[in-house]
């Protein structure tokens, strides 16, 4: 079973490599790495380049512009022969060298249409320090409303569902990733299995926690992604979310 790796990237020289090695690490050999750069104007593509041959042809490669993130994410799926597909973003990495392995294993379940577990947040300064510690395990499709999701640095799931349900929305600034799960795991019912455990260490710092002005445009873009998928909710309700993120501080592992 092949599985489509796809990183984004854009000005990424300073993380790109270990986002690189993370996935040459990865236990499991039938992996295809796709890196869709926008026309990055650092080193980006320098590194991407020397990375090439340690792949064997397994590596693919694109960089030019794009109309933003979720547009360079779908390239990437278009792009992508493997069975099964994931996101790894340029300032991420895997958790463990066999994550991708556990992850096949568990799509040997042929009930099974997609997987996601965890993830562990982590400062930039320090990268053994956690943060943050993200456990998808008590979400549930009736949690969308509230704002609750799982990782989605931790989704994979079959190829063929972009195709049939439709890719990233590109009209969403931070949230296309929200819209998208709720279509696929309430909206089509897809069967999903959580697996306990981390799978890949974020960096903190992403776009939608930099500012409470981020947080505004993605709390609207979550109302606005379950509007259009025909959930209830409002700000007051995804309010809720922040007083369970209290409970993650506290909880790292």
């Amino acid at each position: 079973m092949k599985v489509s790796i796809i990183t984004v990237c854009y000005n990424a020289e300073k993380t790109l490599k270990d986002t690189i090695e993370s996935v040459l690490l990865q236990t499991y050999a039938n992996i295809e790495y796709i890196i869709v750069d926008g026309a990055s104007n650092d080193n980006s593509l320098v590194i991407v380049k020397e990375c090439e041959s340690l792949f064997e042809g397994r590596l693919k490669w694109i960089s030019e512009p794009d109309k933003g993130i979720y547009d360079a994410m779908n390239k990437g799926i278009r792009l992508a022969s493997g069975e099964i597909v994931g996101i790894l973003n340029s300032d991420d990495f895997f958790a463990n060298e066999d994550c991708i392995a556990k992850i096949v294993e568990t799509f040997k379940d042929k009930d099974i249409q997609a997987v996601y577990g965890d993830v562990r947040f982590v400062s930039p300064k320090d990268l053994s320090k956690t943060v943050r510690y993200y456990s998808s395990q008590i979400f549930s499709p009736k949690l969308f409303r509230f704002g609750f999701m799982p990782a989605h640095p931790s989704f994979y799931t079959y190829r063929k569902y972009f195709e049939e349900f439709g890719f990233y929305r590109i009209d969403y600034k931070i949230a296309a990733d929200y819209e998208l799960l709720i279509r696929f795991l309430y909206k089509q019912k897809l069967k999903t299995k959580y697996l306990q455990f981390d799978i890949v260490t974020m960096r903190t710092g992403g776009e939608s926690t930099r500012s409470w002005r981020s947080n505004l445009i993605l709390n609207q873009e979550i109302v606005r992604a379950c509007k259009y998928n025909d959930i209830y909710t409002n700000l007051p309700l995804l309010m809720l979310k922040y007083l369970y993120k209290i409970t993650e501080l506290f909880g790292n592992k």
